[in-house]
């Protein structure tokens, strides 16, 4: 309950809280959600609020309706269907998910993982009749081509290297990728046991994440897209230099603003995760147990890599190393700059 309540909690905040604080909002918000920033899904935040609780108090009872339906009793149904909208991950079972061997399940959660991933701005879109700039949405394109592009990677090497068949080798693939990129948690495998380069993957989808405006954690699409917009745009500089390029997503300029806000965000999560990377190291942690650890931590993920994965406890870490990994969860909750902002005077003079 707790995980649902506060998944719906960063969604409103992000989407409907954000923008009353004057520039300073909007610039963290204009940064966070994705598609037509400008677009206001409706000038009154109590109406939007509803509109979202609707959406994900709707998302949550049909999973429920579904699992039920799947075999899985009432009570693991509410408590799998509360933490997958949230993407909070939590499960009634210690082998999580795997606990019930059944690809029904596995393919019913996997898709409402990815939904929740998606920003509640453009749900809200959709349910409005505004399909089209749903469909063509550059972070929408973006996460479905991300998921769709590792997934298929994955499931390919383990069918040459396992002997998983394609089905099950795919459908393993599909649940780590989405469970990880939406930073929920479930686990129906112990990919330690996959081949290394399979490890490098998976951390990839966890720092990227999934959407803005979703209850997710990593970095958020709209800032990968808004980064390699960036950088083609440097690369055509090099070839024309006084040509004049802005950067676009969904037809829309990216004011120079908002770029450099991504980019110090993008730089900030690099130092922050590097650093203290080394400080778990200086805790004695090992290596791929510190980077899965402060990546799953900043994200919000939970399994990391190594004795940290998905089938072991992170109980056995010094507790030094718990206290940083505590404050790297509520860092990476809170968006880094929003955190940053609260403690800004400059941000309660202006507002």
């Amino acid at each position: 309950m707790t995980q649902w309540i506060g998944g719906l909690g960063i969604v409103f905040f992000t989407i409907a809280v954000l923008p009353i604080f004057g520039m300073g909002g909007i610039q963290v918000f204009a940064a966070e959600a994705s598609g037509p920033t400008h677009d206001k899904v409706h000038p009154r935040i109590g109406v939007t609020a509803k509109w979202i609780w609707g959406i994900y108090a709707g998302m949550t009872g049909t999973l429920i309706i579904l699992l039920v339906f799947g075999g899985m009793g009432l009570f693991d149904s509410i408590c799998h269907a509360f933490t997958t909208t949230s993407t909070g991950g939590f499960s009634t079972k210690q082998t999580s998910i795997e606990y019930y061997h059944s690809p029904y399940i596995d393919y019913v959660i996997s898709v409402f993982m990815f939904l929740s991933g998606v920003n509640f701005t453009l749900l809200l879109l959709m349910f409005n009749g505004k399909i089209k700039k749903f469909i063509h949405d550059a972070e929408l394109k973006f996460y479905f081509m991300s998921v769709a592009f590792f997934t298929v990677f994955i499931a390919v090497w383990l069918y040459q290297t396992s002997s998983m068949g394609a089905e099950e080798a795919f459908r393993k693939s599909l649940f780590q990728v989405i469970s990880l990129q939406t930073s929920t948690g479930f686990a129906t495998a112990d990919y330690m046991l996959w081949p290394s380069i399979l490890w490098g993957c998976l951390l990839i989808v966890m720092i990227m994440g999934a959407c803005a405006g979703s209850t997710t954690g990593g970095i958020k699409c709209i800032r990968m897209v808004i980064l390699f917009k960036v950088a083609k745009n440097e690369f055509k500089h090099i070839l024309h230099p006084n040509a004049v390029l802005p950067v676009r997503v969904n037809k829309q300029v990216i004011s120079p603003s908002i770029q450099s806000t991504v980019l110090a965000f993008t730089f900030l999560y690099a130092i922050i995760a590097i650093i203290s990377i080394l400080v778990m190291m200086g805790f004695g942690v090992g290596f791929l147990e510190s980077i899965g650890t402060v990546i799953s931590s900043i994200g919000n993920m939970g399994p990391g890599l190594g004795t940290c994965g998905p089938a072991f406890s992170w109980s056995e870490l010094p507790d030094t190393a718990k206290w940083l990994l505590s404050f790297l969860m509520l860092l990476g909750r809170l968006e880094l700059f929003t955190v940053l902002l609260l403690f800004s005077s400059d941000f309660w003079k202006r507002n």
